[in-house]
């Protein structure tokens, strides 16, 4: 595909396919017709003849080429299936679809950025309803190797993570693109920040700061997680709220409801199947003692 591809670049020989496509013809007459000097007109032939999306043979003293129609179409069928891929990405909560949404809010974030402190007092409310005990939810809070699987949006993964769950504790969250296993690429963000209040089972409350390439902060975020048992499970209440904000820290504002949204649909799916796996070891243990007693 990619001779094709390279082959049909030129606008000379894509004229000459266009030629092509409605009978086979000589190199003299597509010479005339494409209003081109007979031995370039031959070179692009040739070029198209090893792509293979025209075929030739001798009549007498005349070459006359033919076009593959069956190159074209497996073409086409790879490109739709580029379009089709495309298409599902499109789709409302796709990839493509959060980053358009991210690039609107984006815009609108950049424009509003004029002088430090432009932000301050923002908030977001994050509101979920979990369906486990506020004990497997506050481990997921607190402990480093949980909140590892769940604390970034769906296209990033963590490379670094301290979480020191007691009041005055650091916080340490570094995160990479999810598709850079090697570390090879730029470290996406960093943020450090402090733990100021523990409460387990009810309440978790921290200050965080995305740092700008620079090492300074981009802005504060004052971030309050309520945990409010009920009789499905417990339910999640986070609040956000923006301090010390700088012209610089809109891209990272402008992703904080996507982003978060995202990361507590992750952490959602993370006790889904915790509790479930909690939910058979409990169903085995109790199989293995009816079986001992018996």
């Amino acid at each position: 595909m990619d001779a094709l591809l390279s082959a049909l670049a030129d606008p000379a020989r894509r004229r000459l396919v266009s030629l092509l496509a409605e009978r086979p013809r000589s190199v003299g007459v597509l010479a005339q017709l494409a209003e081109a000097r007979q031995p370039q007109t031959t070179k692009h032939l040739q070029v198209l003849e090893r792509a293979g999306v025209v075929t030739s043979q001798r009549t007498g003293q005349r070459r006359v080429y033919a076009l593959r129609s069956a190159a074209l179409r497996d073409l086409a069928a790879a490109l739709n299936r580029f379009a089709d891929t495309a298409d599902a990405a499109d789709q409302d909560g796709g990839p493509r679809a959060t980053f358009d949404r991210y690039g609107a809010g984006l815009h609108e974030e950049r424009l509003a950025a004029g002088d430090s402190g432009w932000a301050d007092g923002r908030s977001f409310r994050f509101l979920r309803s979990l369906a486990v005990h506020p004990e497997l939810l506050w481990s997921h809070l607190t402990e480093a190797t949980l909140l590892a699987r769940w604390w970034t949006p769906d296209d990033l993964r963590v490379s670094e993570l301290v979480f020191e769950a007691r009041p005055g504790g650091r916080i340490v969250h570094e995160y990479r693109d999810v598709e850079d296993t090697d570390g090879s690429d730029l470290v996406v963000g960093r943020a450090q920040g402090i733990v100021d209040d523990v409460r387990p089972g009810e309440r978790l409350a921290y200050r965080l700061s995305p740092l700008l390439p620079d090492g300074s902060l981009a802005f504060t975020a004052h971030v309050d997680l309520g945990l409010k048992p009920t009789g499905a499970g417990t339910d999640l209440d986070v609040h956000w709220r923006i301090t010390d904000s700088t012209v610089d820290s809109a891209d990272f504002i402008a992703g904080i409801e996507i982003g978060f949204g995202q990361s507590l649909d992750k952490l959602a799916a993370a006790l889904a199947t915790d509790s479930h796996d909690t939910h058979s070891d409990t169903d085995t243990h109790s199989d293995t003692d009816t079986r001992s007693a018996k």
